[in-house]
């Protein structure tokens, strides 16, 4: 029988992925003082249990002020980092899913908007939106510092047990904060043209990659263009995975948008998959595709026509987490369920 795309094995350097289907991080705002807890891990192991190749936990602060909001996990101390070791440990003793880690800064778009609980940080003084606070423009300490923040929380996530990071360098947030034009007004080596706006989330990829073992991969997460006018761009997208490819990365998630309000944004089914196909038609990164893909078909589609290697589902396992089920009796894959499930076979009820 040959099995469907979506059910076939990826290897990541020495990390050997059951099937191509991840789970999106999807940030839950339940976390106390950065803490991972008892939602998380119901949470968490639900789809777990159900069998994806791949569960990326959460955008995760590498400190305090790096969270989205004060609800949001970190992983800068020991007490974050006992709570997420613990995680870890669970949802890998539930089956065969790699565990991934999303680690980034908020930048300006942190400390709960409108409302902040600390002063945010951001290559300009530019507030995201009207009625947000003005972010303090990053000094050369303050980007010694994150870039040690990032590294600090790689060695941590590798002690937790985690299978890979993945670096959030999207959706508005400090490392994207970088790239676009919109919020990067500088004038010193870390503004203006592409190259120079690329190199500090390269100084950060390059660091962690220094301290992340060979044999584990380190992904990324990218918005491909900004939806604006004047903003990131498709092109320069394919410039910067050329160069955090060269850096160490081995697979790249492609999103878009969120550095600015009101962009016009041409939202739908798999609205994203074409930025990705171009990512990978240019560079040899593993891709992985992400934005409302919501069925079986329409993964198994996007693989088959070569334009991801993977596929990132998120609400699709807010509404039936165990939707790997439900995909393999839908493309007719052998799969193996887990643990207690093996005995009964759930999926072909």
């Amino acid at each position: 029988m040959n099995q469907p795309q979506l059910f076939s094995p990826l290897t990541l350097r020495d990390v050997r992925l059951p099937n191509r289907i991840a789970v999106a991080p999807m940030c839950q705002y339940r976390a106390a003082d950065g803490i991972a807890n008892d939602w998380h891990l119901q949470h968490y192991g639900a789809f777990a249990a159900s069998g994806p190749g791949m569960i990326v936990i959460e955008a995760t602060g590498v400190s305090p002020e790096g969270r989205i909001s004060p609800r949001c996990l970190s992983l800068h101390d020991d007490a974050t980092e006992a709570a997420l070791t613990r995680l870890v440990a669970a949802l890998k003793s539930f089956g065969d899913s790699k565990i991934a880690i999303q680690l980034g800064h908020s930048g300006r778009k942190g400390a709960d908007g409108a409302n902040p609980a600390w002063t945010t940080v951001a290559p300009s003084a530019i507030p995201f939106a009207p009625g947000w606070p003005t972010p303090h423009a990053a000094e050369a300490a303050d980007l010694d510092h994150l870039r040690a923040a990032f590294v600090q929380a790689a060695k941590r996530a590798l002690r937790a047990g985690f299978d890979a990071i993945e670096l959030h360098s999207a959706h508005g947030y400090l490392l994207h904060q970088f790239l676009s034009p919109l919020s990067n007004h500088r004038t010193d080596n870390f503004g203006g043209n592409l190259d120079n706006r690329m190199r500090f989330p390269l100084e950060v990829i390059k660091a962690v990659r220094a301290v992340w073992p060979a044999d584990k991969p380190l992904g990324i997460r990218i918005s491909a263009t900004d939806w604006v006018e004047g903003g990131f761009t498709l092109d320069e997208a394919v410039i910067y995975a050329k160069a955090f490819r060269d850096a160490g990365i081995d697979y790249a998630c492609v999103s878009s948008g969120g550095v600015v309000e009101g962009a016009a944004i041409p939202t739908g089914p798999c609205y994203q998959v074409d930025l990705a196909e171009r990512i990978r038609e240019e560079t040899t990164l593993i891709v992985r595709a992400v934005g409302m893909i919501q069925t079986p078909q329409q993964a198994e589609k996007i693989l088959a026509e070569g334009k991801a290697d993977l596929i990132a589902i998120g609400r699709g396992f807010l509404d039936d987490p165990r939707w790997v089920w439900r995909a393999a009796k839908a493309l007719g894959a052998e799969i193996t369920y887990q643990g207690s499930y093996a005995a009964v076979k759930p999926g072909n009820w």
